[in-house]
């Protein structure tokens, strides 16, 4: 199967073919790039229109159509051009995963603009120092981020504002989105480079502040260009495998797409939406996450693909909705965001019929995917995130930046077309981060054989216990193997004798009782007794997570105290 993968891969990124790579030098480095590439997302936008009458944006019983979405964003362009918003300026937009956000998105990357994604969670305060960062020209905000904004609004007297869904008359200081959108519908005709920014998304920032990825035009082109070819290359292959005719590239039906993370993050954004207005597919929205809900969802809008995190795809087969609700439309079940671990990989082969696993593994500072798996490969190997993408190269290295090669555990490095600019203000962080084009990820890994990456840690997780290192994920995986284990996650725990044992909060199932005992002669019979977690509180409710659902693992870290540990 993966010969028929090498075959696949060669024959549609070869000369001639719609993923041809080539190399191009850019800043004075080597970068992969697609030959075909479009120059920017306006022609990707643009390439949309003949999708005319079909469903694009779906949210809460409002449908808009292609044809109504492209003359919407014609005419937000239009009204930010005569605000005096022009290529290289800056929008920001803080709003839930409204419709109007990717009308906004649209209308603002095809005028040569930059979009600012502002975090939908963040309070005034916050707000306050993105803007400060990115100085946008103009603010586009729904009725609660205009609530924040209004406490720190005498700091951005000269910043325009527009309001969406407000339910309430616009301050005299604001604009209403009806007004723009009743603009005269003419997009500005501009040219934009490759290089220019496309957008400006705020990191999650572990410590400290966030800082600003800048996201080229080039970056997110070859992002989707890059999921595209994900969704093409593997069932070739697997069709090559079995002796079948592989489909062609784009016979595949529009997906209908479940937007379940915030569009404030390339995970959503650049991955889901980006792919799914490229195939002239439908962008279903959610107004926050709700397994039920999102079960109604898929069976009303016959959902074919669902990338979420990996929670969500858990909290959707186990629910108990999932045997009544009607799912078969669905081809694809998974996400990114963290790694599925393998018994999540192995249940959604059981019990989703149709749907295939899939996952995707990103950063914000690659545009998006990294490296993406799926179907009969994920199945075979349920702990890989599969191969990197065409448009990067990727390395695991040692302490000194030095090649590791094949099965050797290091950090984890990649270089490419979708790689950043850098961070907003921040050369100090971008020269930290980006050497010779090289961005290093953070995150622990080794690449096999057959040039599939196995995340082992994020480096800044990992356990040092006495002496031995101890992957966070490896004793995750673990307990997630427990049936009786809903959600969990694993930390370091200051030690006195060995430096930092092993701690785990674990959230079990409804109604299902389990002491530290026996999770721990759980854990023995999978891992080395070094790693069994020493410390484990068992919590009376759902973990803490961040807006797009990740885990906040440093600030439970940092709220549990070891003596009410068992």
């Amino acid at each position: 199967m993966y010969e028929h993968l090498k075959q696949a891969w060669q024959e549609l990124t070869g000369p001639g073919q719609p993923f041809e790579v080539t190399t191009e030098t850019v800043g004075g480095v080597p970068i992969r790039t697609f030959s075909h590439a479009p120059p920017s997302l306006r022609e990707i936008w643009l390439s949309t229109a003949g999708h005319a009458d079909k469903d694009y944006l779906v949210f809460s019983g409002e449908r808009c159509t292609y044809s109504e979405a492209h003359t919407f964003t014609a005419s937000i362009a239009r009204w930010l051009h005569d605000a005096g918003v022009g290529p290289g300026d800056r929008v920001a937009i803080a709003m839930r995963n409204y419709p109007e956000w990717m009308l906004a998105y649209w209308a603002v990357t095809s005028m040569g603009a930059v979009v600012v994604g502002m975090n939908a969670w963040w309070v005034a305060q916050e707000m306050a120092f993105a803007l400060e960062d990115s100085a946008p020209q103009v603010l586009i905000c729904d009725r609660e981020r205009l609530q924040r904004f209004s406490e720190i609004r005498e700091r951005f007297s000269a910043m325009k504002v527009v309001t969406v869904r407000l339910q309430d008359e616009a301050p005299a200081w604001a604009t209403d989105w009806v007004e723009v959108i009743n603009a005269r519908p003419d997009l500005p005709a501009v040219a934009i480079a490759p290089e220019d920014d496309a957008c400006i998304f705020y990191t999650s920032g572990t410590t400290g502040r966030p800082k600003g990825a800048r996201l080229t035009h080039r970056g997110c082109v070859a992002n989707v260009m890059n999921v595209a070819f994900i969704n093409t290359v593997q069932p070739m292959a697997v069709a090559l495998a079995k002796g079948t005719t592989p489909p062609a590239p784009g016979a595949s039906p529009a997906p209908n797409s479940l937007l379940a993370t915030p569009l404030f993050h390339v995970t959503a954004n650049n991955c889901v939406a980006h792919a799914t207005t490229l195939a002239g597919g439908k962008l279903v929205h959610m107004y926050k996450w709700d397994a039920a809900d999102a079960l109604r969802l898929i069976e009303e809008e016959a959902i074919t693909t669902f990338n979420g995190v990996p929670m969500m795809a858990r909290e959707i087969l186990m629910h108990p909705d999932f045997a009544h609700r009607d799912t078969s439309s669905l081809l694809v079940l998974g996400g990114g965001g963290a790694a599925l671990q393998p018994d999540l990989v192995e249940k959604i082969q059981a019990r989703s019929g149709a749907a295939r696993p899939n996952t995707g593994y990103g950063m914000t500072e690659t545009s998006g995917i990294i490296a993406a798996v799926s179907a009969d490969f994920f199945v075979d190997k349920p702990s890989s995130v599969g191969p990197a993408v065409p448009t990067l190269e990727a390395k695991c290295v040692g302490p000194s930046g030095e090649d590791l090669g094949a099965d050797a555990i290091g950090e984890l490095w990649v270089r490419g077309a979708p790689v950043i600019k850098g961070y907003l203000n921040r050369a100090d962080a971008t020269a930290e981060s980006i050497t010779d084009g090289w961005l290093h990820t953070g995150d622990i890994a080794r690449i096999d054989q057959d040039g599939f990456i196995f995340l082992v840690d994020r480096a800044k997780d990992m356990v040092l216990r006495g002496g031995e290192n101890v992957y966070c994920a490896e004793v995750e995986n673990a307990l997630f193997a427990h049936d009786a284990v809903a959600e969990c996650v694993v930390f370091s725990v200051a030690d006195e004798r060995l430096g930092e044992e092993v701690g785990a909060a674990v959230y079990l199932q409804p109604g299902v009782e389990l002491d530290a005992a026996h999770l721990r002669a759980h854990c023995a019979g999978q891992l080395a007794p070094y790693k069994v977690p020493r410390h484990i509180w068992f919590l009376p409710e759902p973990l803490p997570r961040n807006a797009n659902g990740k885990f906040l693992k440093r600030e439970l870290r940092e709220s549990l105290q070891v003596a009410d540990a068992v």
